[in-house]
């Protein structure tokens, strides 16, 4: 979310800028007047770079914490950085190569949605989001039933092509090995190939069929079926998070209040979905920085999301969760470069 109204910077307040930025970046400490003539490479006095650090402050992109004579970039700065002076590293070759090698189409759409926000994760030290895909259709491919001891039994899914789910169901009955064949052969023929709400909907009307008109392995059939595709979306499904611990490091830096808001916020996820939704319609990696995230109290942390999709159609956002001065030129392009991969691996 770029200013309203857009600033303009002489080129050497713009370069002055970008070397403070890019030092409170990477040390989180003020930056003195000293430090910026020796590392800007302008040939200019100490005094000269004060009036320009008043005239950036003016401007609301930096500000003098009142323990130093130094100055750290605003939000407004480092939106400012971000958007006009950032100049992001292409990923390295070697990268792109395991990132493409770890996101192999092979594996289920389960295994690469973890793998990738694994990877954000890894590559980034920071906390790497991805939010579920919801397919617009659930076909059922196939099921089997496993005899486990103390009347359970491993229900074994194959939805839409390559997807494989395993659940444990608890019975109110013993049910033989040879009965559960009979009921996965039935439940096979009926419902196979089928979308998997409409079996749903087809089960729960017939146990609500008398139960006189069924032979008992009709009612077992209905009954284990009901209870193995029993998978309305939970809330914990809605997004994978990957390495949050990363971001304690930064608590010494950060007020500790703001990361344990930020970890609660992981668990409520209702916020969270909200904030990464707003990523869906973008094209392309979409920053929050800071207040932007409209999550009060975070305004130390930043979110860098870019959507993945098959065939034009978004599936999700992945993403990463870091401190305000995260390295933006380094993480943008892992960001970008691993949807753009998950998304490929999902289409094939």
């Amino acid at each position: 979310m770029a200013s309203q109204t857009p600033l303009q910077l002489n080129e050497r307040a713009a370069i002055l800028l970008k070397n403070l930025v890019t030092s409170y970046i990477s040390d989180g400490q003020p930056v003195g007047s000293r430090q910026l003539a020796s590392n800007s490479g302008l040939n200019i006095s100490p005094a000269t770079i004060r009036n320009v650090m008043a005239a950036l402050e003016k401007q609301g992109l930096v500000k003098a914490p009142h323990t130093s004579a130094g100055r750290i970039p605003t939000e407004q700065g480092i939106r400012f950085f971000v958007d006009s002076l950032l100049e992001v590293q292409p990923l390295d070759k070697a990268v792109v190569k395991q990132l493409s090698a770890e996101l192999n189409p092979d594996q289920n759409t389960e295994s690469l949605i973890n793998q990738a926000s694994q990877m954000v994760s890894e590559l980034t030290r920071m906390a790497g989001v991805i939010t579920v895909p919801k397919p617009s259709q659930s076909v059922l491919r196939h099921i089997e039933f496993l005899s486990l001891p103390d009347r359970r039994v491993l229900a074994i899914l194959v939805i839409n092509e390559k997807e494989v789910q395993n659940r444990v169901l608890h019975l109110d009955k013993d049910i033989s090995p040879d009965e559960l064949t009979q009921v996965a052969n039935f439940l096979n023929e009926q419902y196979a190939g089928r979308d998997i709400f409409e079996v749903r909907q087809q089960l729960l009307k017939d146990m609500h069929t008398t139960r006189a008109d069924m032979d008992r392995m009709m009612q077992s059939a209905i009954d284990i079926a009901g209870r193995a595709l029993d998978d309305e979306p939970a809330d914990d499904k809605a997004y994978l998070l990957q390495g949050a611990t990363n971001l304690v490091r930064y608590a010494g830096e950060h007020n500790t209040s703001q990361l344990q808001q930020l970890l609660e916020l992981f668990d409520q996820k209702r916020e969270m979905l909200n904030l990464l939704d707003r990523c869906i319609q973008a094209e392309g990696v979409k920053i929050f920085i800071g207040n932007e995230m409209g999550i009060e109290g975070l305004g130390d942390f930043s979110v860098i999301a870019s959507p993945y999709a098959v065939d034009g159609e978004t599936l999700g956002v992945l993403g990463v969760i870091g401190p305000t001065r995260i390295n933006y030129d380094k993480v943008i392009p892992v960001v970008d470069i691993t949807a753009r991969l998950l998304s490929d691996a999902l289409k094939q």
